[in-house]
């Protein structure tokens, strides 16, 4: 029987009376007892003595505290020898006692025993079902709250959308009746001049002496100038077929943020005539063919380089600075494309990317002119599952170009190319670090 009294022995000289656990960083009080130090500290909540001793209430007045390092080892020998029980749910874990009140100042769960340790006698302590109950109509309020502002934000966005189409449908009802006009005339033109260019090819098949006999009564008959300046063509009118209605977004460039990360170039995959700078976010293209491997991943002879980040599901957004650039290429491509592609890099061979050229775009859709100023920062919106890849204007949040949903599949990697030699390079702007960081480039 020594034995396990030795244990039992061991077991309670090893636990602290205020959590009834082995000891952690066990301290001895003047009075000669021991606590975990969090323990007394705790109990001792209040800021000025004198402190009474939870075991015999001998009153100290200074926090007079000593380490008790052989004590220390000998809850360590305890915690090893016999583990403690895993704690129940509902159960204190310092008293082993059922969890019955809330302290509102900590956020944690009380048991009695917690409450009579004096280290929440200055806390708004309350009954677990009370406390309960208010969580409870604190989570209604905000979920009030956020449906609210959802809701808000949805008749706001409504109310944009419904101005913005009608400024469409207003241009294009400008537009289109001047355009149909201008055709409508070209055609009456083309319809005179067709006729009056037959009846002169006819007169030329008579012989010569019926074509120059009576020439000028014949002449005169056949009204010649006249009618030639009843075809005299007009120039049409000069529509302009630039979209003034920009298509913008209230605060979606803000909600692209959340799912912006971090992209840097990967050298491996550029061309020898683009330079990279030292913090793989910047490329230009240099006037000189740099020595390099000329390996699979490499482009060649495409001026393009890959972000070395792989995307294989989620929502990605990224922010590119091409300033004043003549020219520029960005978008994604699918891992295995063909690097030493020298035709088109279309969807059709994995890549989707909006080329600017000086004074308008172009993809694999038609080319379009830009809205106005072109941008000098570049959104780029990647949403995988959904099939969507976007462009935006950084700068004032307008859509620049969308592709038509695609089923995505594979791995797919951003692209950048600057196209031509520019002092001014083409940079990822680095992501927000925190509230209220610029985004820099």
């Amino acid at each position: 029987m020594a034995a396990p009294d030795l244990s039992t022995n061991l077991q309670e000289e090893a636990t602290c009376a205020i959590c009834l656990d082995y000891f952690t960083d066990p301290v001895m009080t003047d009075c000669g007892h021991n606590f975990c130090r969090e323990c007394i500290r705790r109990c001792w909540g209040q800021p000025e003595g004198p402190y009474a001793c939870p075991e015999c209430r001998e009153l100290s007045p200074q926090r007079n505290l000593r380490p008790n390092r052989p004590l220390a080892k000998m809850a360590e020998m305890a915690r090893r020898l016999h583990p403690p029980s895993p704690v129940p749910q509902g159960v204190c874990a310092a008293h082993r006692e059922p969890l019955a009140s809330f302290c509102g100042d900590e956020l944690r769960l009380l048991c009695a025993s917690c409450e009579r340790s004096g280290e929440h006698w200055a806390h708004r302590v309350r009954p677990l079902q009370d406390a309960a109950d208010d969580l409870k109509k604190m989570v209604e309020s905000q979920r009030q709250n956020v449906l609210g502002e959802f809701e808000r934000l949805r008749r706001l966005l409504a109310e944009e959308e419904q101005k913005l189409l009608q400024k469409l449908e207003e241009e294009e009802l400008e537009v289109l009746p001047r355009l149909r006009e201008s055709a409508t005339r070209l055609g009456q033109q083309s319809a005179q001049l067709a006729a009056l260019i037959a009846e002169l090819e006819g007169r030329c098949q008579l012989p010569a002496l019926g074509l120059l006999q009576d020439i000028k009564d014949s002449l005169r008959s056949w009204a010649i100038p006249c009618r030639v300046q009843d075809v005299k063509l007009q120039p049409p009118e000069v529509v302009p077929m630039e979209l003034r209605t920009v298509c913008r977004v209230p605060g979606l460039v803000e909600t692209l943020q959340r799912f912006r990360g971090d992209v840097t170039l990967d050298p491996d995959t550029a061309n020898p005539e683009l330079v990279l700078s030292e913090d793989r976010r910047s490329v230009q293209r240099g006037e000189q063919r740099q020595a390099l491997p000329d390996s699979p991943e490499r482009f060649d002879p495409g001026p393009c380089v890959l972000g070395k980040e792989r995307f294989t599901s989620g929502r990605h957004y990224w922010e590119v600075e091409v300033g004043d650039r003549a020219s520029w290429a960005l978008g994604v491509c699918r891992e295995n494309v063909n690097r030493k592609e020298k035709g088109e890099l279309s969807a059709g061979n994995g890549f989707w990317i909006l080329v600017f050229l000086g004074s308008y775009y172009t993809s694999t859709e038609p080319a379009f002119s830009p809205l106005r100023d072109p941008p000098r920062r570049v959104g780029i919106f990647l949403d995988y599952e959904a099939g969507r890849l976007s462009f935006y204007s950084a700068t004032d949040g307008s859509l620049l170009f969308i592709f038509p949903e695609t089923p995505f599949s594979g791995t797919l990697r951003p692209l950048f190319s600057p196209l031509s030699s520019s002092p001014t390079p083409m940079t990822i702007c680095r992501p927000k670090v925190g509230p209220g960081d610029a985004l820099a480039p």
